[in-house]
């Protein structure tokens, strides 16, 4: 049964009870049912929304315009030269001025700042759609992801390999330890994940009769896991002068055949994508021409294998972030 969720922010997972977090993921399964059926569910006809976007999204910014329709909202989309936000109107003013037109406001960008203050000035629902801290929206995906191959969550194990500080990890690593998930964070000293952070998921983790670890040792880290998790090593907004270091640090913790192979005999490969498997994109033939790569986090045979769920998962995208919105709207 859905928890009731009327009224609030989505900032953080942090912010949930497990009991909270895994109704959202039951949310979004009753409504993946529904549009695979074809069943209408415009239960928010007459409401309005914006999207705020500081950070270019493919996933993210289609997630919320189609869960916006299929609810039966107007959706509003402002990117960082449509808005004045931060630039000649102060965040608060924003928030402000915003909550009295729209019934709720997404927000992708920056620091985790921006969106609390959203949250804390607008009156109405705000829904973090990534934050250089934060990524739930992805987390609750990941969770209807994994519960649709294992149907479970208790007892399996998952690990992120890479840059295990960045914030798909992070609101991974609550998210697992919510449902009884075991966390491996696999990752070199300079990408270890906060201690604090660590240390708070810890504790909730043994209420969920799991673990959360961090651990440099690609083999011992993915030895019988369930769930094999990566994403690219240079994230959205960062100069792209961290490549050379980021490639020499991280391609020891790269997904590869030789991963999988020590992984569970169900494991699954996930991504919160875009991903650099190929040199099928800008980005990539710049990355081969100076380093030589054609493959980074993810080699193209293990992304292309029937282990590899990506696609599902970016799907769930949807479904995932139409739960939220339903659920803190009505």
């Amino acid at each position: 049964m859905t928890q009731s969720l009327s009224g609030r922010n989505f900032l953080k997972l942090l912010d949930f009870t497990p009991e909270e977090v895994v109704s959202l993921v039951d949310l979004a399964q009753e409504l993946k049912e529904k549009k695979k059926k074809g069943i209408a569910h415009k239960e928010l006809e007459g409401k309005n929304i914006v999207l705020l976007f500081e950070k270019t999204s493919t996933r993210t910014r289609c997630s919320f315009e189609v869960s916006g329709h299929d609810l039966g909202m107007g959706v509003t989309y402002l990117d960082s030269s449509g808005s004045q936000m931060g630039n000649k109107e102060s965040i608060k003013d924003t928030a402000r001025v915003l909550g009295r037109m729209f019934d709720g406001i997404e927000y992708r960008g920056f620091g985790q700042d921006i969106v609390d203050t959203l949250a804390q000035y607008a009156g109405v629902p705000v829904w973090n759609g990534l934050t250089d801290e934060c990524h739930p929206t992805q987390t609750i995906a990941d969770l209807l992801t994994i519960r649709e191959n294992f149907g479970h969550f208790e007892g399996l194990k998952l690990v992120f390999m890479g840059d295990a500080k960045n914030n798909v990890a992070n609101s991974l690593m609550v998210g697992c330890a919510m449902t009884g998930i075991t966390f491996v964070a696999c990752c070199p000293d300079s990408s270890k994940p906060d201690d604090a952070l660590v240390a708070r998921c810890q504790e909730i983790a043994r209420e969920h009769n799991c673990e959360v670890m961090v651990s440099s040792d690609v083999n011992e880290a993915t030895k019988d896991a369930n769930i094999i998790y990566t994403d690219i090593w240079v994230s959205m907004g960062e100069p792209v002068e961290l490549w050379e270091g980021r490639i020499k640090e991280l391609s020891p913790y790269q997904v590869n055949a030789s991963v999988m192979a020590n992984a569970a005999d169900d494991a699954i490969f996930l991504h919160c994508l875009p991903a650099f498997h190929d040199t099928d994109t800008t980005v990539a033939q710049q990355i081969e021409k100076k380093f030589g790569l054609t493959e980074m986090e993810v080699t193209d045979e293990v992304f292309e294998s029937n282990q590899s769920k990506v696609f599902d998962e970016a799907e769930n995208r949807m479904h995932a972030i139409k739960a939220i919105i339903l659920a803190t709207m009505r």
